[in-house]
């Protein structure tokens, strides 16, 4: 299901497939934005629509994790992971506690920053639900994180239509991402230590 979704960019499938990957499916986003990028470069779609309706999807899937959280609680959450159908979705408890504990240190804003950090990106949903932090702003900071990613994604799939052919794009983008997420958790990093040092100083 997912190769023919993936075979056949549009603005509906990337929307499809944006809500799959933000909630528990193992869906990589890299492989969806950046080859629909692509396809705008040579003219086929709109890339800022490409970018409005990939961050829509990441919406709407972010909800479905929040609410999640929100009404079946932690022991439900938990169960699903451990399960068979959990363990399809490459999920597990230690990956749903490791989401936790980043919400737990970062509180609201990781819902944003938590949207460019790997592994914990799709998951951050879930302990915002748990925490029952308001929805309106839950939905606000989720926007504002998966739109910045995908507008990273869909930069690199626009760059790389002036010098990759479409037989080694998946290859290429696989690889770029790599290095765009050692990149970005460089940076989160750092926004968290600068966080922490402003905090430590207007405390004394």
């Amino acid at each position: 299901m997912f190769t023919s979704l993936l075979s056949n960019l549009n603005y509906y499938t990337v929307f499809l497939l944006m809500l799959m990957e933000s909630t528990v499916l193992p869906v990589p986003s890299e492989l969806v934005v950046a080859p629909a990028a692509f396809n705008a470069a040579e003219g086929d779609y709109n890339l800022w629509l490409i970018i409005l309706v990939a961050t829509f999807g990441a919406d709407c899937g972010a909800t479905i994790n929040y609410l999640a959280g929100y009404y079946l609680g932690r022991p439900i959450i938990y169960a699903f992971a451990n399960s068979k159908w959990g363990k399809m979705c490459l999920l597990n408890q230690k990956k749903v506690e490791q989401a936790e504990k980043y919400f737990d240190n970062h509180g609201a804003v990781a819902t944003i920053t938590g949207r460019l950090v790997p592994g914990i990106r799709h998951l951050i949903s879930i302990p915002a639900g748990l925490a029952k932090m308001n929805y309106l702003r839950f939905l606000l900071f989720t926007t504002i994180g998966a739109g910045v990613w995908n507008i990273i994604l869909a930069g690199m799939g626009w760059y790389m239509h002036s010098f990759v052919s479409r037989s080694e794009l998946n290859e290429k983008i696989e690889e770029y991402a790599e290095y765009i997420k050692f990149i970005i958790v460089g940076l989160v990093v750092l926004c968290v230590i600068y966080g922490l040092i402003k905090y430590v100083h207007n405390k004394k």
